[in-house]
């Protein structure tokens, strides 16, 4: 059951790329719809990132991954590099649940 479970998965994402090869070039063309397309990994990997830091077993959990998540909001502010900015969350996340 769980190997039919894949293929179909396979099989279905085979087919939404084909799908997508398919819309004509002129629909892609336009201003709204490449800044929507272009914005929505964006919103997708935040809300990944909320969930993530703050989801628990149905509920609402705040520990050392919200500070850890706040000093990478602050860090990317000040502009940080990427690497100090994962550097930074981690340490703040690993010394709060030490303490």
């Amino acid at each position: 059951m769980t190997w039919l479970a894949v293929l179909l998965a396979a099989a279905g994402c085979l087919a939404l790329k084909l799908l997508g090869w398919s819309v004509p070039a002129r629909l892609l063309a336009g201003d709204r719809l490449r800044r929507g397309t272009e914005l929505l990994p964006v919103a997708l990997l935040a809300g990944l990132v909320v969930v993530q830091a703050v989801g628990g077993d149905r509920s609402l959990v705040l520990d050392a991954r919200v500070a850890g998540l706040g000093v990478a909001a602050l860090a990317l502010l000040l502009r940080a590099p990427f690497l100090v900015v994962v550097v930074a969350a981690a340490a703040t996340a690993a010394v709060l649940r030490a303490l």
